[in-house]
């Protein structure tokens, strides 16, 4: 079956583009049972789809077990089937493609990534004669197990790579309905544009957005008033999620339409005071940074993980945490306890080449 195109010439693949049939008689490995895998293995099975699972003997691969599926080792997973996702993280894909997935891969058959990072950014060599796909639900693993059971759906930037079998678009299309991310309509990209654009929200709008809040809670906390008002005003009651959900449902601009006469004024008329933030320029230079493959060398690197573990360690460390500590006990909220510092951080943290970045982190990550 054949995609739509939009005026753009994007390829959109509407609920009806998709063959079910195609996955009949084809077994489907799911590596890794977390979040995603999880979510999606169960999506597929009530579609119809036999699947098995690869993941190493943990706790992860108990829960396959009590949910019902046949659960193997990962080498063995990859020689039984004909499809082979890969729902494992980025950063641990790389050693374990290479030394539990590549030896074992048949000719013809199919290789489906959830994240375009490894294969746009050269970290992964799949061999010539199997397909190469990209199915990446823009959801994270409890949205897409709860959305396909209400029928809601979900986004998914699709794609093909490599296409030894002659059908590895039909494959796409036929996975991309049986986790249900045809429930919506998916949209093809390369896997340097999704990869692209994952890390520029992770990297440029994420960061912006949240300097953006801190520095607005800052200096509403500076003007006196009571924390548990501010944090609650400003994203504790949840009311920017919703503001969220009517962008999508309306539109950037339009959804303002939702708000109060005198909302919509003062935003519009204050709104240009920051135009002139430079955020076009810095976020230009880190799209092109990731573009060029810089980020990806960087992460790939020991000294990054280094960093990683000290720039975290100084994040929760940040007075936010604790206005927010004080606030959370204060409105009879859960605590939330999700952070322990890496056991070697106060050696870390002695090294000169990471002591040159100490001023900078503490700077950077200071309320």
């Amino acid at each position: 079956m054949t995609a739509l195109k939009n005026q753009s010439e994007t390829k959109i693949y509407p609920p009806e583009s998709a063959d079910p049939g195609t996955l009949r008689g084809r077994l489907v490995a799911v590596i890794g049972y977390g979040n995603q895998g999880r979510a999606q293995a169960l999506n597929l099975r009530d579609n119809g789809v036999a699947v098995i699972i690869g993941n190493n003997a943990d706790g992860y691969a108990e829960r396959a077990a009590e949910d019902g599926f046949e659960v193997l080792d990962i080498p063995t997973a990859v020689v039984r089937a004909e499809i082979v996702m890969l729902l494992i993280p980025d950063e641990v894909l790389t050693a374990v493609f290479e030394e539990r997935v590549k030896p074992h891969l048949k000719p013809g058959s199919a290789l489906v990534f959830a994240s375009g990072y490894n294969i746009a950014f050269g970290l992964i060599q799949v061999p010539a004669d199997v397909d190469v796909i990209l199915l990446a639900p823009r959801m994270i693993g409890v949205g897409i197990r709860e959305r396909f059971l209400t029928g809601e759906g979900f986004y998914c930037l699709v794609g093909v790579e490599q296409d030894a079998s002659g059908t590895a678009e039909e494959i796409m299309q036929a996975l991309t309905w049986a986790i249900g991310g045809l429930q919506k309509p998916a949209i093809a990209v390369t896997f340097k544009q999704e990869a692209a654009l994952d890390l520029f929200n992770e990297q440029a709008f994420g960061p912006a957005f949240g300097r953006v809040l801190l520095t607005a809670i800052s200096v509403l906390l500076e003007k006196g008033l009571p924390p548990e008002a501010v944090l609650v005003e400003m994203y504790i009651s949840e009311e920017m999620a919703y503001t969220y959900q009517k962008m999508a449902q309306a539109g950037l601009v339009r959804q303002t339409l939702f708000h109060s006469p005198t909302s919509q004024y003062g935003a519009m008329s204050r709104g240009t005071r920051f135009l002139r933030m430079g955020l076009r320029r810095r976020m230009s230079r880190i799209f092109d940074e990731i573009e060029r493959g810089d980020f990806a060398r960087e992460w790939s690197g020991a000294f990054a993980r280094l960093k990683f573990k000290v720039i975290k360690y100084f994040a929760m460390r940040q007075s936010i945490n604790r206005v927010e500590n004080q606030v959370r006990e204060a409105l009879a909220m859960q605590p939330f306890e999700g952070y322990q510092p890496a056991k070697d951080i106060n050696a870390i943290l002695e090294d000169p080449e990471i002591q040159e970045h100490l001023k900078t982190f503490r700077e950077t990550f200071e309320f």
